[in-house]
């Protein structure tokens, strides 16, 4: 039965997980197996020798010279220039996409520092042929004028497993993000989120009643379960047997609640980064068609004059977001709490897990929604909220199936 809880509680932290993982790697990448190119005390190099052909193509700058470095800023052009090598020689790939280069800054290395640049709004335009590639610039060390290159590395085509994530999940999710903005009046991008995490929600909502329902048994016949462990306290083989015979009994299960949760996480984690990565021009090939004279660059990304979508909110968004996400945990659990209201004695794993749920995972969402793009901050608080409705629907015993059996606890005087 722990064991079973443990599983259950890891499947709902999963996505955070998963996100943080993503975060932290793409920002604390030290990769010290890369391969360095050292030309005049400036090290240049790719953070992989070889790219699946949609992987984000980064390289690694560090300024080893005694003189501060700076490299002018070509927006919209790439940051560096990349060849391929075609017919026995490197031929050169250009791109200028439409992009916003109001804030765009000149690149300023001091000695011994380091950056990563990576070609995030260029990556498809000029890395989707397959081969090999090598990046380049020129700048002035001293009086000298050098160019410094990257080791070669190479594109291949994207495994099975990439290609089924795109095709099946990403892909569609990102048109439909895309489709939703042109149609809404003013091509808002704050509707159109709110839109679609709706319409997700909706097409997943029956796994995930069935999950909130299986949680809700387990949390019924959790004091049957503690009496067992108390009765047959060292016979392990006969808990097992009884827990087992209960679970059968009742119709429940935690494997009721994570199997229904596995299907729908796919899904949330594509439309995640389908509003996160939406208005990246480099991602136009994604679309299944055009839209006339309509561009991403037509999205308005403005929330009512308050917050620009694109940009990170550092205070009032995350302390929505992690308020709506405690309610729920608490709406999650509450049934429980008032159950176990009184009794002194209670599982140390248990108490753990649930302080880990009801108050950590909160804070953890706040901070993640700090770090990432406003857009971002209104799907997650949209999910939220629909979760919060759904959960209360679920606590009051809505869309009890007439077969599903009742749980009655039985109290015992001995």
């Amino acid at each position: 039965m722990d064991k079973f809880n443990r599983i259950l509680k890891n499947v709902l932290l999963f996505m955070v997980v998963f996100l943080a993982i993503n975060y932290f790697m793409q920002s604390c990448m030290n990769n010290e197996e890369e391969l360095l190119t050292e030309s005049g005390n400036l090290l240049f190099s790719t953070t992989d020798t070889e790219y699946a052909r949609t992987s984000l193509v980064t390289v690694e700058l560090k300024n080893n010279t005694a003189e501060t470095i700076t490299l002018k800023n070509e927006c919209p052009n790439e940051p560096f220039n990349v060849f391929r090598y075609e017919n026995n020689e490197w031929i050169q790939k250009e791109v200028s996409p439409e992009l916003d280069c109001a804030q765009a800054e000149d690149l300023t290395l001091k000695p011994g520092e380091d950056t990563l640049i990576a070609y995030e709004n260029w990556n498809f335009a000029l890395f989707s042929d397959l081969g090999r590639f090598k990046i380049e610039f020129t700048t002035t060390i001293g009086e000298e004028e050098k160019t410094i290159s990257t080791n070669e590395f190479r594109v291949v085509k994207e495994g099975i497993i990439k290609q089924v994530w795109n095709g099946i999940f990403y892909k569609p999710i990102y048109n439909a993000l895309i489709w939703l903005t042109t149609v809404i009046p003013g091509h808002h991008l704050w509707l159109a989120i709110i839109l679609l995490t709706i319409i997700i929600r909706t097409i997943l909502l029956v796994p995930s009643q069935k999950a909130m329902k299986a949680q809700k048994r387990m949390q019924e016949i959790q004091p049957r379960l503690d009496k067992i462990k108390q009765k047959y306290k060292g016979d392990q083989q006969k808990i097992a047997q009884e827990t087992m015979s209960l679970w059968k009994e009742s119709k429940a299960s935690p494997m009721g609640s994570c199997l229904p949760l596995l299907l729908q996480i796919p899904f949330l984690i594509a439309l995640f980064y389908a509003v996160q990565r939406g208005l990246n021009p480099d991602n136009v090939y994604l679309l299944y068609t055009s839209y006339g004279d309509f561009t991403l660059q037509d999205i308005n990304t403005n929330f009512f004059g308050i917050l620009d979508l694109t940009k990170k909110n550092l205070y009032v968004l995350p302390i929505i977001i992690g308020g709506l996400q405690f309610t729920q945990m608490k709406l999650s659990m509450m049934k429980n709490s008032k159950k176990n209201e009184g009794k002194k004695e209670k599982s140390s794993e248990m108490q753990t897990a649930t302080n880990m749920m009801t108050y950590i995972m909160p804070v953890m969402i706040a901070v993640f929604t700090a770090s990432l793009p406003a857009g971002v901050g209104f799907y997650w608080g949209t999910s939220t909220l629909y979760g919060i409705v759904q959960q209360l629907f679920v606590n009051k015993g809505g869309g009890k199936d007439k077969n599903e059996p009742t749980v009655k606890v039985i109290k015992s005087n001995s």
